[in-house]
């Protein structure tokens, strides 16, 4: 298997990964959120210099709309690289690094500069988890005929929340600064 470094080394720098995303409305969201998103002067983004990102994603993933442009945003902040790995192009890697047993993405990866694995944040914020827990608590059995429509509409709707309101990229950040913090 790969090492981290090495799926980092063959990864897509994350402005490319944003300018080849190919489900509009999401890379829409994605460019909203990096524009309009700005880094807090708190001490944190000093905190990473020498070591790079590495973020498991996908285009057509929510979760990667709202985080990829936080972390990207913190990545400029701090100076280093921040590279993008397709999750489903080499399954090998998220395996490594499954979430309750799952392929969640995004996952960030923070190497240092031997290419370690020193910390690892993701996929979501817990305020954003309880959101979506909440939200399918909401919908109807999967049997039902309307589950699939229902479902649709929870996640289309988080989506725009995660695009319009700034509390969500707070969460984000703040989760992202604490989870990190503590490993470095």
């Amino acid at each position: 298997m790969k090492t981290e470094q090495q799926y980092f080394d063959e990864a897509l720098p994350m402005h490319d990964y944003i300018a080849q995303m190919d489900v509009p409305f999401l890379k829409e969201g994605t460019e909203k959120i990096y524009n309009q998103f700005d880094v807090p002067n708190d001490g944190f983004a000093e905190r990473l210099a020498g070591h790079k990102i590495l973020a498991i994603t996908e285009n057509w993933c929510g979760d990667a709309m709202l985080n990829n442009p936080i972390m990207l945003k913190i990545a400029e902040a701090a100076g280093i690289e921040m590279r993008a790995a397709f999750r489903d192009a080499d399954t090998d890697l998220i395996d490594n690094y499954l979430t309750n047993g799952g392929r969640a993405i995004p996952i960030y990866l923070v190497l240092n500069e031997a290419g370690e694995v020193v910390a690892k944040w993701g996929p979501r914020a817990p305020e954003l988890q309880l959101l979506v827990v909440n939200g399918r608590a909401e919908l109807p059995p999967k049997e039902d005929e309307g589950y699939a429509a229902a479902e649709k509409a929870l996640y289309g709707g988080l989506q725009q929340k995660y695009i319009a309101e700034s509390q969500c990229w707070s969460w984000v950040y703040e989760d992202i600064k604490r989870v990190v913090t503590a490993a470095l």
